[in-house]
């Protein structure tokens, strides 16, 4: 069995993807705030480890468990995300980087902290967002969020070249819309296009297909520039 670690699994598509995973005979490791929902679903291929991504002490326990338990990662995917939507001239500092903690540090901080873990061809899917890619539409009241997600996905592409001697791979989907709790809470009259579980789908097939095609890659998961 293959072991795959995701982050953001409490709802949404994270909660979707930790099943689909457990569901095709892998090895879960969801890292989540709130493991409840999880831990209800009871399946015996995730383990659930309620972390703060944003705390080195709480990836200690991710690194350990790793170590005591599987030796290895074969799938890694940065789906935590938070969403910020507030007027520029009033998004402080601290909002700038509350967003940024999550969305960029956490993910380079997991990942060095899995680093001794990846082998040949471990695939880290970075889901990021049209609104971090260049030239797509840009939305009013999105600054910390959608600059954050161009700033994870010049990271990837660092990354990607960085261990590319070692066969390790990183890409990121550049997802549009998903009528998501979290899209919901920033956006209460806004109806996304695509469920979780449709784009949860989409994001499984590419973890395991797509280290064979693509490294260094940004795919935009949209059939519009949202």
């Amino acid at each position: 069995m293959k072991n795959v670690v995701i982050t953001g699994t409490s709802r949404g598509i994270g909660f979707e993807l930790a099943q689909l995973f457990a569901k095709n005979d892998f090895n879960v490791l969801a890292l989540s705030r709130n493991s409840n929902t999880l831990e209800a679903i009871n399946h015996k291929n995730i383990t659930t480890l309620p972390v703060d991504l944003t705390d080195e002490k709480s990836l200690e326990l991710v690194s350990e468990f790793v170590k005591n338990n599987w030796k290895q990662v074969d799938i890694l995917i940065h789906n935590a995300g938070t969403l910020l939507n507030k007027e520029f001239s009033q998004t402080s500092t601290e909002d700038f980087i509350n967003v940024y903690q999550v969305n960029v540090f956490a993910v380079a901080s997991l990942t060095q902290c899995l680093l001794p873990f990846f082998v040949e061809n471990t695939h880290t899917v970075t889901i990021s967002s049209m609104g971090g890619v260049q030239g797509s539409m840009k939305f009013a009241g999105l600054a910390a969020y959608s600059s954050s997600k161009g700033a994870v996905i010049t990271l990837s592409e660092l990354l990607a070249e960085e261990y590319r001697d070692q066969g390790y791979k990183f890409n990121v989907l550049a997802i549009g819309a998903v009528q998501t709790e979290m899209l919901a809470e920033a956006f209460p009259d806004y109806q996304a296009p695509l469920h979780p579980l449709e784009m949860a789908q989409y994001i499984f097939d590419f973890a395991n297909t797509g280290a064979k095609f693509y490294n260094g890659k940004v795919l935009q998961v949209s059939s519009t520039t949202p």
